[in-house]
């Protein structure tokens, strides 16, 4: 089981605080231990020097008695301090009866090589003593060898103390750093928390919630920002589903209830032949519009999850254009709609998938242009791309309506009733051509000012463009 963030940064600050405290302890252990060292040092050397400045003029230099007594003389005021002498001969002028000097310490050749310290053990009592060797004043005698020590157990008992001392102190302090990390890492993951209770309300009925950015710490605030754009994503996803469902169940429940209605009154009486017929060519009508409305639903269903083209080719767009034309002429004739193309371009695509594109957008410009009004094709090539508008007379559609006129089901008939024609299509034309022409990499826009309405197409431009 993983462990919380909490007892992560808990357990972080309780190691990092250990380890800076036992480090700051044995620092400060050396440290003290220094100072007893250089403390003992500048003792020991003062006694040295007063040492040697009794030996290079003794009170009597004809008895060395009078040495040994000037010697002890000076020591006995701090019990503490014991001195050695011995000449070079190794005779001992004076030595301590209570203390043995180690070997190393009056071995003359060690002496020889500086004056240092060094410390030993006799019985329960720990020393540390100085050795060095000094001339005299008196002429029979040659160099002493001299060792002063001090007793050190005081240092030795403080030093046991701080021991002690710091064997309490430091799982103490640990011990409170982790309460004092465990608070600071509450107090500092509180935000995720409030994001976590932000995110827990969040339902299919309530995604207008929006996590909070600006109580939140600034290296949370990316992160909310990003759940709020993903939330306001889904809310405009779900809507669209759910507009989609309610769309989609509304569209197929007419034509059911005509074939429904239809075959009831032809079965409730006997009929003739004619009558039979007609309705059945009713109910081919409405069956018609129900396979159009599941072929294009099938089609939109494919090109949500990537649309792939069958096949690639050279696409002469003014070509396609012309026959479009051509296909529609009747059609425009019958609308009283003068059709006019202008320009030419190669791209490359999927003829059938483009022209069904082209063939949406045609058709819906000629049921909105009204009688006597125009539709203008205009081809246009760029460095990279090509672009082409299809333009046309009729009323315009209201600005707040733009955005989603590429939705499907949607349809804006109130504000821009179509000439001509009193049946509605499904809804679906410009969602599968929006489709197409983001399958071919491109894009589709429209807008509507005055009395004209343009949807402008851009696609990539074919690497052989050419046009005669």
């Amino acid at each position: 089981m993983a462990l919380s963030l909490t007892a992560r940064l808990t357990l972080l600050f309780v190691l990092l605080s250990s380890s800076v405290l036992i480090g700051l302890g044995w620092l400060l252990n050396a440290a003290v231990e220094r100072h007893f060292i250089e403390m003992d040092r500048s003792l020991l050397e003062g006694k040295v020097e007063v040492l040697e400045r009794l030996l290079a003029s003794p009170p009597d230099a004809q008895e060395l008695q009078a040495l040994d007594e000037a010697v002890l003389d000076m020591f006995r005021s701090d019990p503490k301090l014991k001195v050695f002498v011995r000449t070079d001969g190794g005779s001992t002028i004076l030595a301590p009866p209570d203390l043995s000097f180690p070997d190393q310490a009056i071995n003359r050749k060690q002496v020889e090589q500086a004056d240092v310290l060094f410390a030993w053990s006799e019985g329960d009592s720990r020393y540390r003593g100085l050795a060095t060797t000094m001339q005299t004043a008196l002429s029979d005698l040659t160099p002493f060898l001299v060792v002063v020590a001090i007793n050190i157990d005081h240092h030795e008992r403080f030093m046991e103390r701080y021991g002690r001392t710091l064997s309490v102190f430091i799982p103490v302090a640990a011990f409170l750093s982790g309460l004092l990390g465990w608070w600071a890492s509450r107090r500092g993951l509180s935000p995720l928390r409030l994001l976590q209770q932000r995110a827990a309300s969040v339902t299919a009925s309530q995604l207008d919630c929006r996590l909070p950015e600006e109580s939140v710490p600034r290296e949370l605030r990316g992160l909310a920002h990003e759940l709020n754009c993903m939330l306001v994503r889904l809310e405009e996803a779900f809507r669209r589903l759910s507009n989609f469902s309610s769309d989609l169940a509304h569209e197929m429940r007419t034509p059911v209830s005509n074939l429904l209605t239809q075959t009831q009154v032809a079965l409730s009486r006997s009929r003739t032949q004619h009558e039979y017929q007609e309705t059945l060519a009713s109910s081919a009508e409405e069956l018609d519009r129900l396979s159009r409305m599941i072929a294009d639903m099938l089609f939109l269903a494919q090109a949500d999850n990537g649309l792939s083209l069958p096949s690639i080719q050279e696409i002469r767009l003014h070509d396609e254009i012309a026959d479009l034309l051509e296909f529609y002429d009747a059609l425009a004739e019958e609308e009283g709609v003068r059709l006019q193309a202008s320009g030419q371009a190669s791209v490359r695509g999927n003829r059938l998938m483009l022209r069904r594109a082209f063939s949406n957008l045609l058709s819906n410009a000629i049921r909105h242009a009204g009688e006597g009004g125009e539709v203008r094709i205009t081809i246009a090539e760029q460095s990279k791309t090509v672009s082409l508008i299809v333009e046309n007379t009729g009323d315009p559609i209201p600005p707040s309506e733009l955005p989603m006129i590429f939705d499907r089901f949607y349809r804006a008939e109130a504000a821009r009733p179509r000439h001509g024609s009193t049946t509605g299509g499904l809804g679906l034309g410009l969602a599968i051509t929006r489709a197409i022409i983001h399958a071919h990499d491109g894009e589709i826009a429209a807008d509507s000012l005055g009395r004209r309405t343009r949807f402008h197409v851009t696609l990539p431009r074919s690497a052989a463009a050419s046009a005669p």
